[in-house]
């Protein structure tokens, strides 16, 4: 009960406390003294004693205590100004409000401690992984060049070999840098999305066109879920989308097995298009599932080394979704493969 009180009726209530023991403690001293005294003039004693302690318990409570409240609200608002910047504090507000306001601010403060320190500990992981990924090709370029330099260079056995090898990692860093830049500039607020209407199954078709000479080194066919092959209008950037369709499937066949399959379904859910793209491949440990869009992240480093690639395929793929207000889901069970799926708004 005591914490719907406000500021001023804890005044009211400790005055009139006072004003009473003030005037039971006269009574009982000097009783014989006034027992033929008039009443009125008893209650007037009473009056000025309340109205005198109500004074002095405004000024101590009012002034003094609610002074440190409003200081406690400019530390909330960070604001240097007075009780106008306080959110609507002041003299009637209730402990409960104030108490309220406070364990808001409490919370409010926690999450952003918390979500700080995600994000360090992301940026931690982030600058390990980019200094691990641009470190391989710099440290094999170096190693050819060196090799050259040292004599390699006039043997006809070994450089044109190396200059070959030494320009695909150069080729490797340029890639990683395109990526690092696309990423950054679909990040931007100012990024101009052209989203336009154009058919998914024809946009499908020519990915797979793109990629079956990949496909076919790995022994992989593409293919339609059955019943889930009907064609759809949906609405976004379609050289975006089709970056999309080709990351997905170029990890596919990465990861998938050989003599294996890429399987594409689209289902409909009224207002958008569900598009899947699976494979039958090693498949994603479970702690590795929310990770897999980090940028850079792999999660079987040892094999994904030898695998070609920037490793921002997916990172891409969920930065492209995000830009259209879409989002990307996996399930994958490990030893069986993996399923990416992911929504587009259906075009008329």
């Amino acid at each position: 009960m005591y914490k719907n009180l406000t500021i001023r009726q804890i005044s009211v209530y400790i005055s009139l406390a006072v004003c009473l023991g003030q005037v039971l403690t006269f009574v009982a001293l000097f009783y014989q003294e006034i027992k033929d005294v008039p009443l009125w003039k008893i209650s007037l004693l009473a009056f000025v004693s309340l109205a005198f302690s109500y004074a002095i318990v405004v000024f101590l409570v009012e002034r003094y205590f609610f002074r440190r409240i409003k200081l406690i609200y400019k530390i909330i608002s960070g604001s240097k100004d007075s009780l106008k910047d306080t959110e609507g504090l002041s003299k009637s507000s209730s402990f409960q409000s104030i108490n309220q306001k406070v364990e808001e601010w409490t919370n409010q403060t926690q999450e952003e401690l918390t979500s700080l320190k995600s994000l360090e500990a992301y940026r931690h992981r982030y600058l390990g992984d980019v200094s691990h990924e641009l470190k391989t090709p710099l440290f094999t370029i170096q190693g050819y060049l060196y090799t050259l330099l040292e004599g390699g260079l006039y043997d006809e056995k070994i450089n044109k070999k190396y200059v070959t090898r030494a320009i695909q990692n150069v080729e490797r860093l340029q890639d990683i840098v395109e990526d690092l830049e696309l990423i950054n500039e679909l990040e931007s607020e100012d990024y101009d999305k052209l989203h336009i209407a154009f058919d998914l199954k024809d946009l499908t078709d020519e990915v797979f066109s793109d990629l079956e000479l990949k496909a076919a080194e790995r022994r992989i066919r593409f293919e339609y879920k059955s019943g889930a092959d009907t064609s759809f209008k949906v609405v976004g950037d379609k050289n975006q989308i089709r970056q999309v369709f080709n990351n997905l499937i170029s990890n596919s066949i990465k990861y998938g097995r050989e003599e294996g399959r890429t399987r594409i379904s689209f289902y409909d859910l009224h207002q958008k298009i569900l598009i899947e793209v699976s494979d039958d491949g090693v498949g994603i440990e479970e702690s590795d599932q929310k990770r897999v869009f980090d940028r850079f992240y792999r999660a079987d480093k040892s094999r994904s080394r030898k695998i070609d690639g920037s490793g921002l395929g997916l990172a891409i793929v969920k930065h492209i979704l995000e830009a259209h207000n879409q989002k990307i889901t996996l399930r994958s069970t490990v030893g069986k493969g993996s399923t990416f799926g992911f929504t587009l708004d259906k075009g008329k």
